[in-house]
């Protein structure tokens, strides 16, 4: 059984979000899309503090696409420097990851 990871992505709007999700899905990069319509961000950027509402898009698949995601991401988004960050799934019941096994591409 391959490994699997969470990938967090934010994005400046809701509809940014939806358009990166729904991508990933139909390609088959990710089994499944959460969007967190509303978060607000505290962060460095360009020498100063900056704070920001943003949208939170949580994505479940294997490890080993964890590149392809982050293409299909940067192709998408409209930052300079999106967050694309991946944690490992250290356990989940048999059945959920047969089922991202099973909606991912081969």
């Amino acid at each position: 059984m391959h490994e699997f990871v969470m990938i967090f992505v934010t994005a400046d709007s809701f509809s940014l979000a939806k358009k990166i999700s729904q991508s990933l899905v139909e390609k088959r990069l990710v089994a499944c899309a959460n969007i967190v319509p509303k978060i607000e961000s505290v962060f460095w950027w360009k020498e100063r503090i900056d704070k920001v509402n943003e949208v939170l898009l949580i994505l479940k698949t294997r490890k080993d696409l964890f590149d392809r995601v982050v293409d299909q991401v940067k192709l998408l988004h409209t930052y300079e420097v999106p967050e694309i960050i991946a944690l490992p799934v250290a356990c989940g019941s048999k059945e959920y990851l047969d089922w991202i096994e099973k909606e991912v591409e081969e």
